[in-house]
């Protein structure tokens, strides 16, 4: 598993049990539920440095859609709906592509000093 060491694998199993029919992922709740909600900045650049597969800095709309998989291989793809709805959340330039401020989009404390 890509996220080992960083994340817990039934904590993972859960995440991915509660979203596994389209439509029903939701960022926030999965971000908590997979435990990446109480994860240092450190691990959360861990976990960014995965999704952003093709290292270009950015997480893109086609990595969104393949994002469950980076948790667990054979998990779904998201649909186009909630791609958006994920892009949306965390595009904070509308440039269509989410940049490291992705902590932002996990962290519960949003007053955490984190370095980029």
């Amino acid at each position: 598993m890509a996220f080992g060491g960083v994340l817990v694998e039934a904590n993972i199993t859960a995440a991915l049990d509660a979203c596994k029919d389209g439509g029903t992922f939701d960022h926030k709740k999965f971000f908590k539920s997979c435990g990446l909600h109480d994860k240092s900045a450190d691990d959360i650049k861990k976990a960014f440095a995965i999704i952003d597969q093709d290292k270009s800095g950015f997480i893109e709309e086609d990595e969104l859609k393949l994002f469950l998989q980076n948790f667990k291989s054979g998990a779904r793809v998201l649909n186009d709906a909630e791609t958006k709805a994920f892009l949306g959340a965390g595009d904070t330039d509308g440039d269509g592509k989410i940049g490291f401020l992705f902590i932002y989009l996990i962290k519960k404390r949003r007053s955490e000093q984190i370095k980029v």
